[in-house]
């Protein structure tokens, strides 16, 4: 299974995590064939309901190229049940030591979340290079990050939560943010209602926006 670095250095190179609640896991083949259409090879597949292993399973089975990852994970179980099924990394709300190290036990990278300073100092404690800051509109967002900056320069973030097109080039604008996540991309109503053409193109003008952001950082333009 690929190394920490190897998920983490590809999530920053896509910049996108479509955070998806799928309540069949059929639904799973057409959702990975929308994000690849839009030009998004990343899911993340949310253990909130019983149809997260075997959706995951299908889309690594289906589509290996696709970076598919488990969220919501609460416990180590479900860590074991994500990893079995083909979850590539697994992303937590909060900071639970018994689920990091199972995942480290597996070799699954992990990305626990946290949104102060203390829940951060205690993610570093346990050797956590990149956290899901969660849930980021409600708990200071872009200028909550940018105050973690100063006593925090290594640590890498994930924000979710209230992220969606008219916000996500702020974050992306950070150079500690290595991607954003979020479900506006794909609507569990898209998928039940087979609309994979507009969840297509709500990927692609995501992928459109992170590259705009991606190159105004490169170029200086963010702080």
């Amino acid at each position: 299974m690929e190394g920490m670095h190897d998920v983490f250095g590809r999530l920053a190179e896509l910049r996108l995590v479509p955070v998806i609640k799928l309540p069949e896991p059929q639904l799973a083949v057409p959702l990975a064939q929308a994000l690849l259409a839009g030009g998004l090879p990343c899911a993340e597949i949310t253990f909130r309901t019983a149809a997260a292993a075997d959706a995951i399973a299908l889309i690594a089975e289906c589509f290996p190229e696709l970076l598919v990852g488990a969220g919501t994970i609460l416990t180590p179980e479900q860590a074991e049940r994500a990893a079995s099924a083909g979850a590539r990394f697994v992303v937590s709300p909060g900071t639970n030591p018994a689920v990091l190290k199972r995942c480290a036990e597996l070799g699954v990278p992990a990305i626990p979340g946290a949104c102060t300073p203390t829940e951060i100092e205690a993610a570093l404690a346990l050797g956590v290079v990149v956290v899901k800051f969660f849930p980021a509109s409600v708990m200071g967002g872009v200028a909550a990050l940018k105050a973690f900056a100063g006593p925090y320069p290594a640590v890498r973030y994930v924000p979710t939560g209230g992220i969606d097109a008219s916000n996500m080039s702020d974050y992306l604008a950070l150079p500690q943010v290595l991607a954003v996540a979020g479900s506006w991309m794909v609507e569990p109503r898209l998928l039940v209602e087979g609309r994979h053409d507009e969840v297509s193109r709500r990927v692609r003008e995501a992928v459109a926006a992170a590259g705009r952001a991606g190159s105004a950082r490169g170029s200086g333009d963010a702080s």
